[in-house]
């Protein structure tokens, strides 16, 4: 349970214990979680333990709580088959890859990505403004039909270490888009936001300045004001109730606070829940047909992804760093690297990944850099920590992921929830594709930091199988995707259900496989698009929009 006046305010909202350790703002896995294995073959077990990603579970989400790095989608990330193809013929991908086009375009989201962005009060600098380029922006985005509402961050001391080196290799480094108030702003709901102020605690918490944008700064107010509006938290969905034809949804099913099963009923429904949720739903309540590895026939569950992360770790004797300050998105990075952004003939695999340097804030319990061959624990170790805390950096290499046909979520036959409900089973691991890509490009982050001048460096690409025990990012996709053809989709490019067209599913449940770039972004700009599908077509003529 969170009080906002309360978690959200200083000193509280600083508590890493409470926060990063015991995550109070994330998903309670004691009632619910979801199994896991690496492949088909072995028996999938109960996530115990938050790790590799962090769901969310208060008002707001993981909305609530992500870091606020912002970044577009690249125009080839929506059309990824086409374009491979046209620009390499189909043996460019990779066996089993099942990536697909959205069934929308970058051009036909642009508008709904400019209002998100000046909804959440997003800061950067444009690097094409109507196919010119800008200088200082990134150069290799998809066109933008205007500046972003707030102006960009300026470089850390460790980031402009990067963009030295960068610029000396000839590449062209860039300030990321951050949803952490570059300066106060008023939001189009006339809603404001402060500006952020780099204490840190950023992704895991809640700013305690009101400074990053979330649904609870940018959204909430507003709707709690309407009278048409009604919020019942703590409330858990357990099904979407259709009629006997099982082509409309009817009613709602839910756990209220106190305990009490309850049904709304319901001329629309939309889910909007996390990536898992949103296919467990679906497959709850009997919303298209299950994916079936085997088969290769069914949609919900299909194409399951993440994000490929590698990183270049930097310890330098004669550079001091304030890493304790900082912010979600307070970072500089190349984006010659991602997507489709450089050839890829003779490499072996597609897609990319941008490189980036960071400067989060490092907390003081979870934060520990030290170099290899440092002991795991003791006086050395401790040695080690003193030395580096201030004394290093990383060079991160955000990598997209192709979705796979053997690569999948479905209802787990052994283990169910507090409510006695089958959990999520997630079936993922590595693809050869995924490895090569992350050993190139982090290979290329290494050049920069051989340019930096560290006393000593650790290089990690991806490597081995797939591990949810540490973290490495909330950037989980699909289970729900979007497409033209509803064999392969569970939704169409409004994001409407196929089978049942009174049902939306948002979220990155809907991509088809995951791009290197944030998501958040995406979400906003896709939920903008279906509520104008919903309001503008939808609502005067309801029945299936494609």
């Amino acid at each position: 349970m969170v009080d906002p006046n309360h978690d959200f305010a200083m000193p509280y909202a600083q508590d890493e214990l409470k926060h990063n350790r015991h995550n109070d703002l994330l998903q309670n896995l004691s009632r619910e979680t979801i199994t896991f294995r690496n492949s088909m073959n072995e028996t999938a077990l109960p996530m115990r333990e938050l790790g590799s990603f962090k769901p969310g579970e208060c008002v707001g989400g993981a909305g609530a709580h992500w870091g606020g790095l912002y970044w577009r989608f690249l125009p080839w990330d929506f059309e990824t088959r086409s374009r491979t193809i046209a620009r390499y013929g189909k043996d460019m991908f990779p066996e089993g890859c099942t990536s697909q086009d959205w069934g929308i375009t970058y051009e036909e989201l642009e508008p709904y990505y400019d209002q998100f962005e000046y909804l959440y009060g997003i800061g950067g600098k444009a690097g094409n403004v109507n196919g010119e380029i800008q200088p200082g922006g990134n150069p290799f985005e998809g066109p933008r039909s205007r500046e972003f509402p707030n102006p960009p961050t300026k470089p850390t001391f460790a980031g402009s270490l990067f963009v030295k080196a960068a610029e000396s290799l000839g590449y062209q480094p860039f300030s990321t888009a951050t949803a952490s108030m570059t300066r106060p702003y008023i939001n189009p709901y006339r809603l404001m936001l402060g500006e952020c102020v780099h204490g840190g605690f950023c992704g895991g918490y809640n700013c305690a300045m009101g400074a990053r944008a979330t649904p609870l700064t940018t959204v909430l107010p507003v709707l709690l004001k309407q009278k048409n509006f009604e919020l019942r938290p703590h409330a858990y969905v357990t099904k979407v109730n259709l009629d006997s034809e099982k082509k409309r949804a009817v009613s709602v099913s839910y756990v209220d606070a106190q305990g009490r099963e309850m049904e709304q009923p319901a001329e629309l429904v939309i889910l909007a829940s996390y990536v898992f949720n949103n296919a467990r739903l679906m497959l709850l309540s009997g919303i298209g047909k299950p994916y079936d590895p085997i088969s290769n026939q069914g949609v919900v569950g299909r194409n399951y992804a993440y994000v490929a992360k590698g990183d270049v770790k930097l310890f330098f004797e004669d550079k001091i760093f304030n890493r304790f300050m900082g912010g979600g998105g307070l970072g500089v990075a190349i984006d010659e690297f991602n997507g489709d952004n450089f050839d890829h003939a003779g490499l072996g695999f597609i897609g990319g990944a941008f490189l980036t340097v960071i400067s989060r804030g490092a907390t003081p319990i979870g934060t520990h850099p030290v170099p290899a061959g440092t002991p795991g624990w003791g006086s050395g170790w401790k040695r080690a920590v003193a030395q580096y805390y201030n004394r290093s950096f990383q060079i991160d290499a955000y990598g997209g992921c192709q979705s796979y046909r053997s690569h999948y979520l479905d209802l787990d036959p052994a283990y169910r929830d507090a409510y006695g409900l089958p959990l999520i089973r997630m079936t993922f691991d590595w693809g050869e594709n995924e490895k090569k890509m992350s050993a190139y490009v982090t290979d290329k982050g290494a050049q920069i930091a051989e340019a930096i001048g560290p006393s000593k460096m650790s290089i990690h690409p991806v490597t081995g199988k797939y591990s949810i025990v540490p973290y490495q990012s909330t950037h989980n996709t699909g289970g729900a995707v979007m497409g033209a053809d509803p064999a392969t989709s569970a939704v169409n490019k409004y994001l409407q259900s196929w089978d049942v067209p009174n049902v939306f599913v948002i979220g990155a449940s809907a991509f088809p496989q995951n791009s290197a770039n944030s998501p958040t972004g995406t979400v906003g700009a896709l939920a903008c698009w279906a509520a104008d599908s919903i309001r503008d077509r939808y609502l005067k003529r309801p029945g299936a929009l494609t």
